[in-house]
């Protein structure tokens, strides 16, 4: 194993914090990580880091050490982009991830316009509504819902998004409007969960959080299926705003307590701080912020 492959291996155990999850980023059988390290650990005559059942953490020897490693690899790694053109012209591949209704309805449109005016950029796009580690999965950029713990990351807000109670005119015409949460519990609910029903649903009223009992009717894994089940008039549904806009817009749904509503979420695009930015990584925040505010507003 060369040296810098074995900086390498040494960086992703501890940036992941475990032989398995290292392997995972590596692409490699967590044997192979396993003794990688020891190898490393015996041609240097020091042990790098004290394991246990759960994690693994760096000796002093190991702190200084992967210190080291890290500046070597930015400065091999900086040494490639400028010889492959990446600081001259955007060019290269991008990783973006993003909440999966999002990414289908606001970002595949961008991101499809963006690979035509940069054919030299490829892009892969991961849209889950699972949370990704981007150190772990090699992601350059992130579109995240919500507020952000405080971190060294650069974030950008781009927008936020509301949680909306709805449901369709014939549902409304049939039931009744609510005219407050607590009328919940005696109206037709869709609820979004994989597990269980939900029995509540939090909401403000005068500057304080109040839960609703809700009485769930339907319950189903996901808001897609959700919106379509109000449209079709199955009863009222929350999902997040954006998601239902289409149909409001299309008047198959109608929004209601609005005056109860919860704080919106801020929507960012996130990325870990790089100097010089990869020109490709600036085309991609140019091109995809202002778009992308606009689409939220």
């Amino acid at each position: 194993m060369d040296r810098l492959e074995a900086m390498s291996v040494i960086v992703a155990v501890t940036e992941t914090g475990s032989f398995s999850a290292a392997s995972r980023r590596l692409k490699k059988p967590v044997a192979t990580v396993s003794r990688n390290v020891a190898e490393l650990e015996a041609r240097l005559k020091a042990q790098l880091f004290q394991r246990s059942s759960r994690q693994m953490t760096l000796t002093d020897a190991g702190r200084s050490y992967i210190e080291a490693c890290k500046r070597i690899i930015e400065q091999v790694d900086d040494a490639e982009r400028e010889v492959s053109g990446e600081y001259r012209i955007p060019k290269g591949d991008l990783a973006i991830t993003s909440p999966w209704g999002l990414g289908h309805m606001h970002l595949m449109p961008i991101a499809v316009e963006f690979m035509n005016a940069y054919p030299e950029i490829a892009l892969r796009l991961v849209l889950t509504d699972r949370i990704v580690d981007a150190v772990e999965e090699n992601i350059d950029i992130s579109i995240r819902i919500g507020n952000l713990a405080d971190s060294n990351l650069i974030a950008t807000k781009v927008g936020s998004v509301r949680f909306v109670l709805c449901a369709s005119p014939g549902y409304l015409a049939e039931h009744g409007h609510p005219s407050e949460p607590t009328d919940l519990a005696v109206h037709d609910c869709i609820s979004i969960d994989s597990v269980a029903p939900q029995r509540s649903w939090k909401f403000i009223k005068d500057g304080r959080e109040m839960v609703a009992p809700i009485r769930s009717r339907l319950t189903v894994s996901d808001s897609e299926a959700a919106i379509e089940a109000a449209i079709a008039g199955a009863g009222i549904t929350r999902v997040m705003s954006y998601k239902m806009e289409a149909a409001r817009r299309a008047g198959q749904l109608v929004l209601m307590l609005e005056e109860y509503e919860q704080e919106p979420w801020p929507i960012h695009i996130v990325y870990a701080e790089r100097k010089p930015v990869p020109l490709k990584l600036r085309a991609f925040l140019n091109w995809t912020t202002p778009r992308l505010k606009a689409r939220l507003a």
